[in-house]
């Protein structure tokens, strides 16, 4: 039972908050109105000032729903204008912090995961799949995720798969083999194997060669193959984005180094590539299996160290082993061999 004077004021508060948020998104939405490249630096700054003044959460939120609406439309958007879009959320990404780019990237794939199953008609998931190889370019996300993608549209590998492939390699392709050349190369013996067994499923046999070629391209690294390759204004906005982002390089230890599949589960399994956003309903706690073959491999010890444990409350059997295995090794190698074993 709620009293009715505390209903009045969750009420007012409710209201209050409403007003906040709709304050905040009509102050994010005219920053990201007014974005171009000149005046980014000024943007990216007055938007990271909205983080410190604002919480996290609602900016991440009212920030990846404005960009979603302004990018995501069913006519194919400017490539220049997608770049700056994402180049915004990057600087704030490696200035502000990971859950920035974090939020923006599960958003974005979930949305293109749900696309990709329905037979929208529009350029949408063109546009989600350039935002998610720009967000690759800035050095938000890694390579794995690219291939995850890339993967999975070869496995389904219909006409509509084959143009997001061709899209996608277009874009990001120099990149991906800069990063994992023998990752590539499995990937397009797929493709071609995939082409093979499907070439009299298709009536337009030659976009299935032209995407072949493309690869074989991109194998070869000959950049000449690829009509309409231009690395020109993705290199121009990074040296942009090294120029506005404080730490020292253009960050690629934040990348984020998720997969797909992690991605899309995320409700279910909780968020580990966000620091601090811990999940109470893991499933791994209440596994009974896992439980018994997690018990520690540690020899004998002392009943000395044992209650030392006990006195700094060392109280699951994982923690003691470790107490246990760094109070009694030699060296640091024999630490980092027994907790090994």
């Amino acid at each position: 039972y709620v009293p009715p004077q505390v209903r009045k004021a969750q009420d007012t508060l409710d209201d209050k908050k409403r007003e906040e948020l709709g304050r905040l998104k009509k102050m994010v939405n005219g920053l990201i109105n007014r974005l171009s490249e000149p005046n980014l630096s000024s943007i990216s700054g007055q938007m990271e000032e909205l983080y410190m003044a604002n919480s996290r959460k609602d900016m991440n939120e009212t920030l990846t729903d404005i960009l979603m609406n302004a990018c995501v439309t069913a006519v194919a958007m400017p490539a220049r204008l997608m770049m700056e879009h994402v180049l915004l959320v990057s600087i704030l990404h490696h200035n502000v912090g990971i859950e920035v780019g974090a939020h923006f990237l599960e958003a974005v794939v979930k949305k293109f995961d749900e696309l990709c199953k329905s037979d929208a008609e529009g350029k949408e998931c063109e546009n989600l799949l350039a935002l998610i190889a720009h967000l690759y370019n800035f050095h938000v996300v890694h390579s794995l995720l690219i291939f995850d993608i890339l993967k999975k549209l070869v496995s389904t590998f219909t006409e509509k798969e084959i143009e997001l492939i061709l899209f996608l390699l277009k874009n990001v392709g120099f990149s991906l083999r800069k990063d994992d050349a023998l990752a590539l190369k499995e990937l397009i013996t797929e493709a071609q194997r995939k082409a093979n067994t499907a070439e009299k499923k298709f009536q337009d046999q030659a976009r299935v060669r032209f995407m072949l070629e493309t690869m074989l391209a991109l194998r070869n690294n000959d950049m000449r193959k690829i009509p309409g390759y231009d690395p020109e204004p993705v290199e121009k906005l990074r040296k942009l984005q090294r120029s506005l982002v404080h730490s020292s390089g253009s960050g690629k230890e934040t990348q984020l180094r998720v997969s797909l599949e992690s991605l899309l589960s995320a409700d279910q399994v909780g968020r580990w590539w966000i620091i601090g956003s811990s999940w109470s309903g893991a499933p791994m706690i209440d596994d009974k299996t896992s439980k018994t073959q997690q018990k520690p491999r540690v020899g004998k010890v002392s009943s000395k160290i044992l209650e030392l444990a006990r006195k700094l409350r060392m109280n699951t059997d994982i923690r003691r082993s470790i107490f246990c295995v760094l109070m009694t090794s030699e060296d640091f190698l024999d630490a980092f061999e027994k907790l090994l074993k």
